[in-house]
């Protein structure tokens, strides 16, 4: 698990994506321009909550989430997504 400087604010998640799948089930290489983003990931940091919200992740765990939920960002050349907690689909 990676550390880093970002601290999540309320409801919020920092989510680390998992890489895409380099190779389909029978062992064909998939090239970098058919590859699907990511939908899973690995959470890094879990805000506080709100008094509204209480955050059922918790770091270290591996989450789906929608295709297109949550922020890109990039700190230290690593990519992570800042997403709600609501985007969570699930912890697997």
């Amino acid at each position: 698990m990676a550390t880093t400087k970002i601290k999540p604010l309320g409801d919020r998640v920092l989510v680390e994506p998992l890489a895409a799948e380099e190779r389909t089930a029978s062992g064909i290489i998939i090239p970098d321009t058919a590859k699907e983003k990511p939908q899973r990931g690995t959470v890094i940091a879990v805000g506080a909550g709100t008094k509204d919200v209480t955050m059922e992740v918790k770091p270290g765990d591996v989450v789906l989430y929608g295709k297109y939920s949550g922020t890109e960002v990039t700190v230290d050349e690593v990519d992570y997504l800042i997403m709600k907690q609501g985007d969570i689909l699930a912890v697997i």
